[in-house]
């Protein structure tokens, strides 16, 4: 069975609703906009279970794993009603697997995937920054890894200016403690997202961030002697 490929039509109509954002326009092609939902969809439900091969994805399909197009304008400037973008998550079965996967279609070259740790609680930033202080040479090697920086680049994310409260500003691992985000982008033009391939691009893209999820995982579900939380 052939493997669902996004379909230009999809994009078309991301590119027109993006010239044509409001509600009266958007009434008169919802049909097109169901069509173009559904091809997200069908590709999603294709994604995960690809995912499932080598990783456990809580997500039960392609519907569940779609946010709305629409704005929410509560608290924008921007009014528009509607968000010219098709927005996925996948997440994994917690409490033992922890971080998640997001993409977004988006014509233009604005496509892109994300993956990491974008808002860890407290608790969780902290004991983060306590195993990168105490395991700095981990942290280096999962962050070099090849498959990684070939896939994703470097690590992005916000970072606080000096030491957190409790670090030492002459630890080694400094720089990286200093993250309050652990987060990774990839981003993909147009003519890959129309691939009959994309499915397995994005698949071997987001398999290449599984060290990392793995090892952060174990961290966040042991204690600071390697014993289970639960």
């Amino acid at each position: 069975m052939a493997v669902p490929a996004i379909q230009k039509s999809t994009l078309k109509f991301l590119q027109d609703l993006s010239v044509n954002n409001n509600r009266d326009w958007f009434n008169d092609n919802r049909a097109r906009f169901e069509l173009a939902k559904a091809n997200v969809e069908q590709m999603m439900d294709a994604l995960i279970a690809k995912m499932n091969v080598h990783d456990q994805i809580d997500t039960p399909n392609g519907t569940k794993s779609l946010y709305r197009i629409y704005n929410d304008v509560r608290f924008s400037k921007d009014k528009s009603p509607y968000n010219p973008r098709f927005f996925a998550y996948m997440k994994r079965v917690k409490p033992m697997l922890r971080g998640g996967y997001y993409l977004w279609i988006k014509p233009g070259g604005k496509s892109r995937v994300a993956c990491g740790f974008l808002a860890p609680n407290a608790d969780d930033l902290k004991r983060i920054r306590e195993d990168i202080s105490l395991n700095y040479d981990t942290w280096k090697k999962l962050l070099k890894s090849k498959n990684l920086v070939e896939n994703f680049g470097a690590m992005q994310g916000d970072q606080v200016k000096t030491a957190p409260r409790g670090f030492s500003v002459d630890d080694p691992a400094i720089e990286l403690i200093r993250y309050k985000q652990f987060w990774f982008e990839a981003s993909f033009t147009d003519r890959e997202v129309l691939s009959p391939d994309f499915v397995n691009t994005l698949n071997k893209t987001f398999k290449s961030i599984r060290p990392f999820f793995n090892y952060v995982s174990d961290v966040l579900t042991s204690d600071a002697n390697g014993e289970s939380l639960f």
